[in-house]
């Protein structure tokens, strides 16, 4: 019999691309018994979109964004509330572009502590809902605490083990190609960004079975 591959899934709390690729990903999983690795990837989201800032009638506070970046952005955000609507999930527009490192390092945490998925999708959820302040450590602590993770250890791992791990996980991505989300890497360098590749990535498992 093939050896399965390995495969891991890389994410980022403040892209609704990889918000609506997690249902589809772990339906994957269960459909071929293949359990992804999923690891934070952060986006430097400024470097290619630029970053603005907006009120909660969306008039602009501050920005520094072409305007091609400007109808990118817009675009985005229609196509994936479409995507949300039509599979009952909520996606609000952010006021700013988030650093999502707090939550990255939270996501490890929580692999620790083996409530992963429970945060995973928490924080993904609550996060679109305009709900959680991704960037509030006392607000992680309080979601870890919701899934059933003792948060006591939280503020030491992110100020040390954690930010270690989350700059090796990062490293390890780009080496290997990573450069956005939602992405899948096989272990044999096969890469593949975004939703619309999940059927390549489930006929790649299933010749595997």
């Amino acid at each position: 019999m093939t050896q399965r591959p390995a495969v891991r899934f890389y994410i980022d709390y403040k892209s609704p691309y990889a918000y609506l690729a997690k249902d589809l990903a772990r339906d994957l999983e269960r459909e071929t018994g293949v359990a992804f690795d999923w690891l934070p990837y952060t986006l430097d989201i400024p470097a290619y979109l630029g970053s603005a800032k907006v009120d909660d009638s969306h008039s602009v506070l501050e920005q520094n964004r072409n305007a091609h970046q400007w109808r990118r952005v817009k675009y985005s955000y229609m196509d994936c509330r479409r995507e949300a609507n039509r599979r009952g999930l909520t996606i609000r527009g952010t006021r700013k572009i988030f650093d999502s490192t707090l939550a990255h390092v939270g996501l490890l945490y929580a692999r620790q502590h083996d409530v992963f998925h429970a945060w995973n999708d928490r924080v993904f959820e609550s996060f679109w809902k305009r709900e959680l302040d991704i960037e509030n450590r006392d607000a992680l602590m309080a979601v870890l605490a919701d899934c059933g993770a003792d948060p006591a250890g939280f503020p030491a791992f992110l100020d040390g083990e954690g930010r270690a791990e989350l700059a090796r996980v990062q490293r390890e991505a780009e080496a290997a190609g990573v450069f956005g989300v939602p992405s899948f890497l096989f272990d044999d360098g096969d890469l593949y960004w975004g939703r619309e590749h999940i059927p390549h990535v489930r006929a790649r498992l299933v010749a595997t079975a």
